[in-house]
C-alpha cells in the first residue's frame, strides 16, 4: 500500500488527473472530429487518409516504450506537462499544414500528436494508477470516462464549427494553443508513490512527508525497467488484450465519420455527430463501469461488454440502415468503454513494477493504431468502408479469449504466477 496521503492532497491529484484525461480527449477529438474536412482539404483517396493517420501511430508506437523509464526518472506531471505541449504545438503544425495544402507538413504534426499522444496516454494512466490505489476503490475507467467527456465535447464542437463553417485550420491551431497553455497548469497538483519510484510530485507548497504517517512495513522493491516487464507472460496477454479494444475504440475515432458519410451517404455534420454519439455511449459506459466491476469482477464484466460491442459493429457494418448504424455506434462505444481503462488497471496492480508494466501494455495497445489506420484505409478502397470496418469484430474475438489475463494481481507477487 502506498504511504497514506492528506485528504485535501489526493482530492486535488483526484482532479488534476480528471484535468489531464479530459484535456487529452478534448484534444485527440478535435483533430479526429475534422478528418473529413482534411481530407477533403488534402484531396486525398480512403486508402492515402490510411496512410496518412499512420504518422499518429508511429510517433505514439516511438513515444510508448521510452515512457516508462522515464517517467520512473522526471515523475508523471513532468511528462504530462511536456508533452501536452508538444501535442498542442502538433495542432497547430497540422493546422498550418492543411491552410498551405502541405501534405508532407501534415505528416510531421501527425507524428509529433502521436508521439506527445502516447507518452501524455503512459504519464496520465501511471498516475491514474497511484491516486486510485490512495483512495483504495476502483475508478480508473472513471478517470477515463473524463476522457470520453473531452472527446465528446471536442466532437460536438467539430460538428457545431462544421455546421458553423469554421475553417478547420482555425479551429486546430486554437485547440493547440489553449491545450498547451492549460494543462501544464491544470496538473499541477499530480502526487507520488512510494513504490520507489517519482512518479508525480505532490501539490507544491504541501509537507506530504510530514503530514502523512511514516510507513509501517517494509519499502516495496525499485521499479524495474521496461525491458523486464516484457517477459511476463501475463504483461504481455494483457498488451494483446488492450490492443484489441484499441483496435476497436480506435477505428472508431478515425473511420465512424467517414463511413457515415462515404458509407450511408450522409451529410458532413451527421457524420460528426453520429461519432459524438459513439463518443457519449463511451462515456456513459466508463462513468457507470466502476460500479459493475466491483459487483461482476473484472473478466465476467468485460467478455458481455465485448459481446455488445460485437453487436453494435454488427448494426453498424450490416444494417443498411442510417439510424440502425448510429444505434449500432451507441453500442459499439458502450460495448468499447471499459476495454482499455481495464487493461491499464491490470497492468499497474503491483505499484512497485506499474510504470514498466503500463509501457509495455500501452506499447502493444498501441499496435492498434500503427496497424488500424492503413488496414482499414487500404481494405476500404478495395472493398468499401463499411466491409472495411467488419476487421473489428476479429479483435473483439481475440479480446475475448485473452480477457482472462485482466484478473486482479496482489501486489509483489511475480506476473508468470498469474497469467490468466
Amino acid at each position: 500500500m502506498p504511504t497514506p496521503l492528506p485528504a485535501p492532497v489526493v482530492r486535488r491529484a483526484v482532479r488534476a488527473t480528471y484535468v489531464a484525461f479530459t484535456a487529452s480527449g478534448f484534444a485527440f477529438a478535435s483533430w479526429a472530429s475534422r478528418i473529413p474536412q482534411v481530407r477533403d482539404r488534402l484531396d486525398l483517396s480512403t486508402g492515402a487518409l490510411g496512410l496518412v493517420l499512420l504518422a499518429i501511430a508511429a510517433g505514439s508506437v516511438l513515444a510508448l516504450p521510452a515512457a516508462g523509464p522515464l517517467i520512473a526518472r522526471i515523475g508523471s506531471r513532468r511528462m504530462v506537462t511536456l508533452m501536452s505541449v508538444v501535442l498542442g504545438g502538433a495542432l497547430v503544425v497540422v493546422a498550418g499544414g492543411t491552410l498551405a495544402g502541405a501534405l508532407p507538413v501534415v505528416v510531421v504534426g501527425l507524428f509529433l500528436l502521436g508521439l506527445g499522444n502516447g507518452a501524455w496516454d503512459v504519464g496520465m494512466n501511471v498516475q491514474g494508477a497511484v491516486v486510485e490505489r490512495h483512495l483504495g476503490r476502483t475508478v480508473m475507467s472513471r478517470f477515463h470516462a473524463g476522457f470520453s467527456v473531452g472527446t465528446v465535447a471536442g466532437a460536438l464542437l467539430g460538428t457545431l464549427l462544421v455546421r458553423l463553417d469554421v475553417p478547420v485550420t482555425e479551429h486546430l491551431a486554437v485547440v493547440g494553443l489553449v491545450t498547451a497553455a492549460a494543462v501544464p497548469l491544470g496538473v499541477r497538483a499530480f502526487v507520488g508513490d512510494d513504490s520507489g519510484a517519482d512518479l508525480g510530485d505532490p501539490d507544491p507548497g504541501v509537507d506530504v512527508a510530514a503530514a502523512a504517517p511514516a510507513p509501517e512495513a517494509a519499502p516495496a522493491p525499485a521499479p524495474r525497467g521496461a525491458m523486464a516487464s516484457w517477459r511476463e507472460p501475463r504483461t504481455v496477454l494483457i498488451g494483446l488484450f488492450v490492443l484489441a479494444f484499441a483496435f476497436a475504440e480506435g477505428t472508431a475515432n478515425d473511420w465512424v465519420a467517414v463511413a457515415v458519410i462515404d458509407g450511408y451517404g450522409g451529410a458532413e455534420e451527421l457524420g460528426t455527430l453520429t461519432f459524438a454519439v459513439f463518443l457519449t455511449a463511451m462515456t456513459l459506459g466508463r462513468w457507470f463501469g466502476p460500479g459493475l466491476l466491483d459487483r461482476y469482477g473484472r473478466v465476467a464484466t468485460i467478455r458481455v461488454m465485448a459481446v455488445v460491442a460485437l453487436a453494435g459493429l454488427g448494426l453498424f457494418v450490416l444494417s443498411g440502415s442510417l439510424p440502425l448504424a448510429v444505434a449500432g455506434a451507441l453500442l459499439w462505444g458502450l460495448g468499447t468503454a471499459l476495454g482499455f481503462p481495464l487493461g491499464m488497471s491490470a497492468a499497474a496492480d503491483d505499484p512497485a513494477l506499474a510504470p514498466g508494466r503500463v509501457s509495455v501494455v500501452a506499447s502493444i495497445g498501441y499496435v492498434a493504431f500503427l496497424a488500424g489506420p492503413p488496414l482499414i484505409g487500404l481494405l476500404g478502397e478495395a472493398a468499401g468502408i463499411l466491409r472495411a470496418l467488419s476487421v473489428v469484430a476479429v479483435l473483439l474475438v481475440l479480446a475475448l479469449l485473452v480477457s482472462g489475463s485482466v484478473r486482479p494481481l496482489a501486489p509483489s507477487r511475480p506476473a508468470d504466477r498469474s497469467a490468466g
